[in-house]
C-alpha cells in the first residue's frame, strides 16, 4: 500500500516510480503531483496498492488512484486524501479473486460515504467536502477503470491517447443530450462545473469499464489540471518517452506552461508484459 501527495507551492516535485513483482503481468509506474503556478497548495492526492507475491498479483492485482479535491469546496485536500486512502485500504483488504468491476464500484461508493461522513464530523453543522476520483485495477491482461468527476484515465497505444473515461460535467452532459456542441462546450465558462463528485450525497453513481491491455501500453491517470491544458496528441508524445519519470515531468511542465492555474497530477503505468487469459463463469483460464 502506498500513498503520495505533494502539498507545496515549490517547483516541480521529484516523481517517484516503482515496478512489479515477477509475474505474468509486469508493470512500471511513475507519478508526479504539482500545485501549479497559481495555487498556494495542492488538493490532489495519489496512491496505489501493489501485490507482494506472484500469487497475490494473480488473485488480487494492482490498484492505482488519483483524486482532485473540488475547487470552491472547503478542505478539498482532506476529501481527496480520504477518498484515495479508503480505496487503497479497501482494495488491499478485499477478497482475493473478486471481480474488479464490482470491487471498484463498491470501493468508490465506500470512499464517497467516508468523504461525506468526514465532512459532517468537522464541527457544528459540518463542512461540505467533495472530490473527484479516477482509479484503475490491473490483473492478467485486463484493466478495470472506475471514476466519478472529471479526473481521467487514458490508454496510450502506438502513439495515440484514448480517453477511457467520460467527464461528469454539466456541459459534457449537455453535449451528450444535444443541447450544446463540442465547440460551445470547450469555450463555456461553466465547463469545469461537475455534475457528479464524491462527498456531497450518501450515494453516487459510479462509471466502470473493462479493457484489454497489451505489452507496451501506457495508462495515464490524471486530474483536470493536466487534460484541461494539454492535448491528447501532446499527452501521447510525452508518454511515449522511454523513461516514465521524464514523461511525468514533461506532462506537468506542459500543463504549467500552457496554463498553470490548477494543481496537476499524473500517474503513468507502463504494461511491460501481460498474462493472457480467458474467462469461464467468471473464472480465468490460461490461453496457450
Amino acid at each position: 500500500m502506498a500513498l503520495y501527495h505533494r502539498n507545496s507551492p515549490s517547483a516541480v516535485s521529484a516523481p517517484a516510480r516503482g515496478g512489479s513483482v515477477s509475474s505474468g503481468l509486469e508493470l512500471d509506474f511513475a507519478f508526479l503531483s504539482d500545485p501549479g503556478r497559481k495555487r498556494g497548495h495542492n488538493e490532489d492526492y495519489l496512491g496505489h496498492s501493489a501485490p507482494e507475491t506472484i500469487d497475490d498479483a494473480r488473485r488480487r492485482g494492482w490498484l492505482f488512484a488519483v483524486a482532485d479535491g473540488v475547487g470552491g469546496q472547503e478542505l478539498g485536500e482532506v476529501a481527496s486524501r480520504t477518498a484515495v486512502e479508503t480505496m487503497v485500504a479497501g482494495f488491499a483488504a478485499a477478497k482475493p479473486e473478486e471481480a474488479h468491476a464490482g470491487l471498484l464500484a463498491r470501493l468508490v461508493q465506500a470512499a464517497n460515504i467516508k468523504v461525506y461522513e468526514t465532512g459532517r464530523d468537522t464541527g457544528p453543522g459540518g463542512t461540505a467536502m467533495a472530490t473527484t476520483i479516477v482509479s484503475c485495477a490491473l490483473r492478467y491482461d485486463r484493466v478495470t477503470v472506475a471514476h466519478v468527476g472529471d479526473s481521467r484515465c487514458y490508454l496510450i497505444r502506438r502513439g495515440h491517447a484514448m480517453a477511457l473515461t467520460r467527464d461528469h460535467t454539466v456541459v459534457n452532459d449537455q453535449v451528450r443530450l444535444g443541447v450544446m456542441t463540442t465547440r460551445e462546450a470547450a469555450k463555456a465558462e461553466t465547463r469545469h462545473i461537475l455534475s457528479r463528485s464524491l462527498g456531497l450525497n450518501l450515494f453516487v453513481s459510479v462509471d466502470t469499464s473493462e479493457h484489454h491491455v497489451l505489452a507496451n501500453d501506457v495508462l495515464l491517470l490524471c486530474s483536470d489540471g493536466l487534460h484541461g491544458a494539454v492535448s491528447g496528441a501532446e499527452i501521447a508524445r510525452a508518454a511515449d518517452s522511454g523513461d516514465l519519470q521524464e514523461a511525468a515531468g514533461k506532462l506537468v511542465e506542459l500543463a504549467n506552461e500552457h496554463d498553470g492555474s490548477d494543481n496537476v497530477s499524473v500517474l503513468l503505468i507502463r504494461v511491460k508484459n501481460v498474462e493472457r487469459v480467458g474467462m469461464y463463469r467468471g473464472r480465468p483460464y490460461k490461453l496457450r
